[in-house]
């Protein structure tokens, strides 16, 4: 049985689907970055530095090495994000499949209704998305969107 919530839902399934997979892009692009970085510093990095010590303080070294602490960060930073990664994806596909379901159950509901002026009404209001308001302009005539919204309750009541 389809409901007004389910109806609703639909819209938001579907957003919520965008978002995901905004953030797996996103995902994606930070861990390119991480490992084009780690890259960087396998293939031999060396970083210079000038200090300044011993006798009274105005000696000055130059040290140089790899930078070991900033390649440990960037490796476990990099393990955390593709772990991240592997749970969006299955969260996505998850999300998926529930919405693949939602979807045929709400267009198997619309299609099963027999009143053409409904049915506008429904896939104005939930599948694009639109106000009471612009539902009721857009179906023309004497329509506002008090009677178009006490039409779709009574039909949903039925």
């Amino acid at each position: 049985m389809i409901t007004k919530e389910i109806l609703n839902q639909y819209a938001d399934l579907l957003e919520e689907q965008k978002e995901v997979e905004e953030k797996i892009i996103l995902l994606d692009r930070q861990i390119t970055k991480l490992q084009n970085r780690l890259r960087e510093i396998e293939a031999g990095e060396i970083v210079k530095d000038r200090v300044y010590g011993g006798e009274g303080g105005i000696q000055g070294f130059n040290i140089e090495g790899v930078p070991s602490m900033e390649y440990s960060r960037k490796r476990a930073e990099m393990v955390r994000k593709v772990a991240l990664m592997n749970e969006r994806k299955a969260a996505l596909r998850d999300l998926n499949a529930k919405i693949s379901l939602t979807i045929i159950d709400v267009e198997r509901f619309i299609a099963s209704v027999n009143d053409s002026y409904m049915r506008r009404i429904i896939n104005l209001r939930f599948i694009k998305k639109m106000s009471w308001m612009d539902v009721a302009s857009a179906m023309g005539g004497a329509n506002n969107e008090s009677n178009i919204k006490k039409a779709f309750y009574r039909f949903m009541e039925n």
